[in-house]
């Protein structure tokens, strides 16, 4: 929530910190799956297919899987960081503008609070869309996933 304020720092808009966090992730269920349904559980990335197919189609499998990886942390770190980004350019605009008009600037306090009320509801979404990505990954844990 401390992020939320102009020139606050947000955590979660550092890509190497959030990389850390969903490559944990990934790699917990990924070894959560190998422990429970041992080498069945890579039967996830071997399609219903022909068998000619199968050489092509194996590998993409294993990139879509890792490329959830990258899409959990740029996600996030993507949308924190452009929000942060707005709101500090609005709030050194505001603060340039306090040497010259004082009216003016409060002017813009308004639409500066609408941002921030916005960016609040755009981390609780965020937060939430995380949560439920996460879950979604870890369902494969829990059964064994058919194509």
């Amino acid at each position: 929530m401390l992020s939320l304020l102009p020139f606050g720092i947000a955590l979660t808009s550092h890509l190497i910190l959030i990389f850390l966090l969903s490559s944990t992730i990934c790699i917990s269920i990924f070894v959560i799956g190998l422990l429970r349904f041992n080498l069945k559980f890579l039967h996830i990335f071997i399609p219903q297919c022909p068998f000619v197919l199968l050489p092509v189609l194996i590998p993409i499998e294993i990139f879509s899987y890792l490329i959830r990886l990258f899409s959990l942390s740029i996600r996030l770190a993507a949308n924190i960081l452009a929000g942060h980004t707005l709101v500090h350019i609005i709030v050194t605009f505001i603060l340039n503008l306090t040497k010259t008009d004082l009216i003016l600037s409060i002017i813009f306090l308004v639409p500066l609070f609408l941002i921030l009320t916005l960016e609040f509801g755009v981390a609780l979404l965020q937060a939430y869309v995380f949560t439920v990505l996460v879950c979604i990954y870890l369902s494969d844990t829990e059964h064994l996933p058919s194509h």
